[in-house]
């Protein structure tokens, strides 16, 4: 018996007693032929399902009624868990019981909000009893009374039918038995880099979705990304962020693909967007788009004459729109705006030396022009896209690493450059700055003119600049008689009102060192060569 005290299995003058047991259990047990024999009076249940569990006792009586042995058995059956995929045409809940059922049952398939998911009675299905929610998705087993089969298949599994499902078999009203199914069907993620083209929201249902279907892709907080109604596209009710950026297929209640593709994605466009179908049926699904950004990396050189910082969306961009290059320090490198470059708005460090696209509201390129880069601009710079609303539609980055100039002569040259060359015609009042390391003056140029009375001692009369240094812009440093002692890093400032302009030099003297050779002579050899001393030859 089980603990409600309804029969489960009666065996009683050598033969089962089948016609006292409970419906639930009917055509479910079987023991041992053999048991009074053996001694052994296991139960076996067939089909169980979570139904089932239960605490099942067997009581053992004599011919005149008295108990003679008792045992209880605690049963538990585990739920069945499916893993569903989104984006698959189906996925099976599964449910096998005993065969040739009687005609007379019904067979019910419910979620957990009690919605009818599938119904089956009087040997056929009752698709009019279904929630629009199930309506066109599911299938059972046509034969099922014969078979036992009462697996209910769910078509087009989204993350939204992620429930537990029961299925109950009702006889005359009474239920013979009962299942229940847990279904996990996963978000469908998508992951894509930033600068693709564009990117599909896939969401496949059922073919021939009603006339009056109305489709609305929402993200996170509510925006409306695309609506489809009445038939076509209602590009009025779309949030301004996503106009002329979705498209949908035409054809979509026919094919049953409400699939969205979003056109120039950034990272801005990452987040959970929702596919809901209202009208005679209801659809939902979730899709998860991760848009990534991969930093571009730039290495040059110190010296060359430009490098550019890639940016690239490749779509036609309004006349309103204005672009904004900021630094690491928030420093502003370049503005366009009301289609033309604003220079007065430049950091002095930048100015004169930034270019971009004229075209660029046709072609889409962001790319900045840094013009004579060096180590000092080794920097993260962040491309900034606004609406004339001041609304940041696009933020990329891109690192740029410029390397130090590096000079290495050896002692007993007669001079050494160390270069930097700028933009041309700089401003008259610029103050050029030659250091080493511990802030030594190395030499000055201020007032069109050298100052030597500013250098230190140790550099009077070893320099020399370029006369006509602020038309040329090179400001290039020469050293005459460069010894071991000249070694270090140098570093070149201009500053006027209106630009900056910074330099790193690190140059290495290498000394020289005395050797003797065989015949005792002392003789000079560059210290970049090994300095083990010549060893005279030994005769024999």
């Amino acid at each position: 018996m089980d603990s409600d005290y309804e029969k489960v299995h009666v065996y009683q003058n050598g033969f089962d007693q089948l016609e006292e047991q409970d419906q639930d259990y009917k055509d479910r047990t079987q023991m041992n032929k053999e048991l009074l024999r053996t001694g052994d009076l296991s139960l076996t249940l067939k089909y169980p399902t979570d139904w089932d569990t239960d605490i099942y006792t067997c009581t053992i009586y004599s011919r005149e009624g008295n108990i003679l042995k008792k045992k209880q058995v605690k049963l538990k059956v585990r739920g069945i868990k499916v893993n569903g995929v989104s984006d698959s045409e189906s996925v099976q809940l599964p449910f096998t019981t005993t065969e040739n059922l009687p005609e007379d049952v019904k067979a019910e398939w419910i979620d957990r909000e009690n919605r009818k998911v599938h119904v089956y009675k009087n040997g056929s299905d009752q698709l009019e009893e279904q929630d629009k929610v199930y309506r066109g998705r599911t299938e059972v087993n046509k034969d099922l009374l014969k078979t036992g089969d009462l697996s209910l298949t769910l078509k087009y599994p989204t993350d939204w039918d992620t429930k537990t499902y029961t299925c109950t078999v009702y006889k005359e009203g009474n239920i013979l038995m009962k299942k229940q199914v847990e279904l996990k069907v996963q978000v469908c993620q998508v992951e894509v880099e930033e600068g693709v083209e564009s990117v599909k929201l896939p969401f496949k249902t059922t073919e021939n979705l009603p006339e009056d279907a109305k489709v609305q892709w929402k993200v996170s907080g509510d925006r409306m990304v695309h609506v489809f109604k009445n038939g076509s596209d209602q590009p009025e009710e779309q949030d301004q962020f996503y106009r002329d950026r979705t498209k949908i297929n035409k054809d979509l209640l026919r094919t049953g693909d409400l699939s969205l593709t979003l056109k120039q994605p950034t990272e801005r466009d990452s987040g959970e967007y929702r596919c809901k179908v209202y009208g005679k049926i209801n659809r939902y699904k979730k899709v998860l788009l991760k848009v990534k950004i991969t930093v571009p990396k730039v290495e040059v050189d110190s010296g060359i004459e430009s490098v550019q910082l890639p940016v690239e969306i490749k779509a036609h961009l309004p006349k309103d729109i204005k672009v904004e290059w900021k630094d690491g320090s928030y420093r502003k490198i370049h503005i366009y705006q009301n289609g033309s470059d604003q220079f007065e708005e430049q950091d002095k460090v930048y100015r004169d030396r930034t270019e971009i696209d004229e075209d660029l509201l046709n072609t889409g390129d962001l790319s900045l022009t840094l013009k004579y880069p060096t180590d000092w601009d080794t920097n993260t710079y962040t491309c900034i896209l606004l609406s004339r609303e001041g609304k940041i539609l696009l933020k990329r980055k891109v690192e740029l690493k410029v390397r130090v100039c590096q000079v290495e002569v050896k002692e007993g040259v007669g001079s050494v450059q160390l270069s930097f060359k700028t933009t041309e015609n700089l401003p008259e009042d610029a103050k050029v700055q030659w250091k080493i390391s511990g802030e030594r003056m190395v030499h000055v140029y201020e007032n069109g003119s050298d100052q030597p009375e500013e250098q230190d001692q140790f550099y009077r009369d070893r320099t020399k600049m370029n006369e006509d240094l602020l038309r040329t812009g090179d400001l290039s440093l020469t050293l005459k008689q460069p010894t071991e002692r000249d070694s270090g890093e140098y570093r070149c400032v201009v500053k006027t009102e209106e630009i900056k302009r910074y330099k790193t030099v690190f140059l290495t003297v290498k000394g020289r060192v005395q050797v003797q050779d065989q015949t005792g002579d002392i003789r000079n050899r560059s210290s970049s060569i090994d300095p083990t001393p010549l060893m005279a030859d030994q005769s024999v």
